[in-house]
């Protein structure tokens, strides 16, 4: 819990009090901030400037750029379902799902959405919203069952197929090539801690660009590593289970070698479109006394992967032994990293693709804590305001990249299914106000990406928690459309966000 002086500052924080300056870690630029925290592995940052005070949204619609991507997002394991079709091999996430307590309500990947049956559907109801990109991943069982190998034809005619749904209907493709879903045979052979992982990927990556690369679409590389290597290799909450911080940091930088390696793959097969990675990044803020712990938090959730990936290095106070550090030994970490590697990682992309959930406190001895109200996902603490602290942020401490949010969005409050959502309404309202907003401030916005799309198997909760615009009767599959999927199609027909 908070230290006995934080009530009140949560209370400001709440309001919107200038209680933060410009320093924080993913803030430059915010509404809220307390310090500068640490240096990052090139040097400190810009010296701190006084708190820009609270930012009121103007009474009249903000406009967004002509062109501007707006989209929704899903990823293969939660909604395509048909777990065994046509060759498709068993993930992690099918062997940590047949374990029994690891998933609420001893929920598989089946049915997910059965958008395998059902994509044709799908798709008519993404051109009844309007929106011009849907981004969705490949399942890497259904192209390799074993995760080595020759093509599985029958899964790559199926995303050909899905593929052509989209670019018939007028919506761009957004591909991530991999969203957790390990084949199993990789897993049992060591998974991402071992480096053989990143070199199986790159040789996936080139049969799924070789066969869709044609396409002009947006490739990423991996979804959310950091999620991936702390999450399933650390926490335990999710697949594969592991509670082992030097195996998760192996995974990080096996994940990161094998985006590098993809980038490669994709220049070398003169595949039509862009190519990046798909980064979840958490603005940190410190609680009084916290700076440094703070800064350590901001090493381990942000800085370890944007500086591999944009600046080349990693930096030196993500992992050891102190607080707010992933508690691996940092030695045995660098002994991973050989010549090239890192040169192999920062590998110039065309995009960078951040996913924003919200933001967490700091306290002195590297505890998140509570300075927000959270969604019905008590891990995700709602702050509007934190999405432009970390766009602006990235405009300033790093190289000039086009940015997509490609995930933003928040659960439905009870696991029944509805279609009044009033709390998604404003999460999106408020949180397409603040990318106006720092769009108008130079940061180069270029897409906002909703999740999700659809209801699905939300990982280790199971179908307890409903993350879609579109709702799903898991029993009869039918989609309904959620009073947020209208306020989304309200603003995608105008391309612009209401005051309110």
């Amino acid at each position: 819990m908070p230290s006995p002086t934080t009530p009140s500052l949560a209370d400001l924080l709440r309001q919107g009090g200038p209680v933060l300056d410009r320093r924080t870690v993913l803030g430059l630029g915010a509404a809220a901030g307390v310090a500068l925290l640490g240096a990052c592995s090139a040097g400190p940052g810009p010296a701190p400037s006084a708190s820009p005070g609270v930012w009121a949204p103007p009474a009249e619609p903000l406009a967004f750029p002509a062109g501007y991507t707006w989209g929704a997002a899903t990823s293969a394991f939660q909604v395509e379902g048909s777990t065994t079709a046509d060759g498709r091999g068993p993930s992690v996430w099918d062997t940590f799902c047949a374990t029994p307590g690891k998933v609420k309500g001893g929920a598989t990947g089946d049915p997910g959405a059965d958008v395998y049956r059902r994509w044709a559907d799908d798709i008519r109801i993404m051109s009844e919203l309007g929106i011009g990109s849907y981004r969705f991943s490949v399942a890497w069982p259904r192209i390799q069952p074993t995760g080595a190998g020759a093509a599985n034809q029958a899964g790559l005619d199926w995303y050909r197929r899905f593929v052509d749904g989209l670019v018939d209907a007028g919506i761009r493709p957004a591909i991530t090539l991999f969203h957790w879903d390990l084949p199993q045979a990789l897993q049992d052979a060591g998974g991402w801690a071992r480096r053989d992982t990143a070199e199986r990927f790159a040789d996936y990556a080139g049969i799924v660009v070789d066969a869709l690369g044609d396409v002009d679409a947006d490739w990423f590389t991996i979804n959310e590593p950091k999620t991936h290597a702390y999450v399933g290799h650390w926490y335990g909450a999710q697949a594969p289970g592991l509670h082992d911080p030097a195996t998760a940091v192996a995974a990080v930088h096996h994940q990161l070698l094998a985006h590098g390696l993809a980038v490669r793959r994709f220049r070398e097969s003169g595949a039509r479109g862009r190519i990046g990675i798909a980064l979840n990044l958490l603005p940190v803020y410190p609680l009084e006394g916290a700076d440094e712990a703070a800064a350590r938090v901001d090493a381990r959730e942000n800085r370890l992967f944007l500086d591999a990936v944009l600046r080349g290095s990693y930096p030196q106070d993500a992992i050891g032994p102190e607080p707010g550090q992933v508690p691996a030994d940092p030695d045995a970490f660098a002994a991973l990293v050989q010549d090239g590697d890192l040169e192999v990682i920062s590998t110039p992309a065309d995009l960078l693709a951040v996913q924003y959930y919200g933001v967490t406190g700091v306290g002195v001895t590297g505890e998140q804590v509570e300075i927000h109200p959270t969604s019905a996902a008590t891990w995700q603490q709602v702050w509007p305001e934190g999405l432009y602290d970390l766009l602006v942020r990235l405009r300033d401490e790093y190289p000039a990249i086009p940015l997509l949010l490609t995930e933003n969005g928040i659960p439905d409050e009870t696991p029944e299914l509805t279609t009044d959502d009033p709390y998604r309404t404003e999460y999106l309202r408020t949180h397409m106000q603040q990318a106006a907003r720092a769009i108008a401030d130079g940061v180069p916005l270029e897409a906002h990406y909703v999740w999700s799309f659809l209801d699905n198997f939300e990982w280790g909760e199971g179908y307890q928690q409903r993350w879609g615009i579109v709702g799903v009767d898991f029993d009869t599959q039918e989609r309904v459309p959620k009073d947020s999927f209208r306020f989304y199609q309200r603003v995608i027909a105008g391309n612009a966000v209401p005051a309110a």
